[in-house]
């Protein structure tokens, strides 16, 4: 089954519209990002749930004491890692490592785990992009690797996604999103239903 990540939860409800619409995680972002939340907050909405999917943490570039700290806080599942870390990076937790797709180019990824997970380049940002690329490169490495497909997914597109690639996982924020931080049930329900329709071959 195709792993369904919602991330860039920042309240209780878009926690649980996740979580009733089928994700299989849910990422909450500790680190500089429009969607950040403290620690607090992502534990005060995780005490709240009823159902609870997996709980993925997303940092940039933060020191492992720090990032170990949250996560045993938190109780994360998985460390998400958006920024310069390197193999080997340890803070007690499973770690996902996100690598930047440029110019139909991507990175090696032999000294990370699986999964690994694979989003668009932006000169500007270093987390998530919100931009699709040329998702046809991944060819091979979907073909050896355990792989969540990320960036510019949304219930319009995520379908072909799978029915052409089937990776491991998709990765989706702001394409559920009614405006920043938000997340719109509708577009939650419909990107979970995409997945699962395509991943049926309906």
């Amino acid at each position: 089954m195709i792993r369904i990540k919602i991330c860039g939860i920042c309240d209780l409800d878009g926690a649980r519209v996740a979580a009733e619409a089928g994700a299989d995680m849910i990422g909450f972002h500790f680190c500089r990002s429009d969607r950040r939340v403290s620690p607090q907050e992502a534990r005060a909405i995780i005490d709240e749930m009823s159902v609870r999917p997996r709980i993925v943490g997303v940092f940039i570039d933060q020191p492992a004491d720090e990032v170990r700290e949250i996560a045993e806080f938190v109780d994360l599942d998985l460390l998400q890692l958006h920024g310069s870390e390197p193999p080997g990076f340890d803070a007690g937790r499973p770690v996902m490592k996100v690598l930047k797709v440029k110019d139909g180019e991507v990175p090696q990824a032999a000294d990370w785990p699986d999964p690994i997970m694979l989003d668009s380049w932006s000169a500007d940002q270093r987390g998530g992009t919100g931009r699709t690329w040329d998702w046809d490169a991944a060819r091979v490495v979907l073909e050896s690797r355990r792989v969540f497909i990320a960036g510019g997914l949304q219930p319009g597109n995520v379908g072909k996604v799978v029915s052409e690639f089937r990776p491991y996982g998709v990765d989706v924020s702001s394409g559920v999103e009614s405006r920043v931080r938000v997340k719109d049930p509708g577009k939650v329900r419909d990107f979970v239903a995409a997945v699962r329709r395509a991943e049926m071959g309906r």
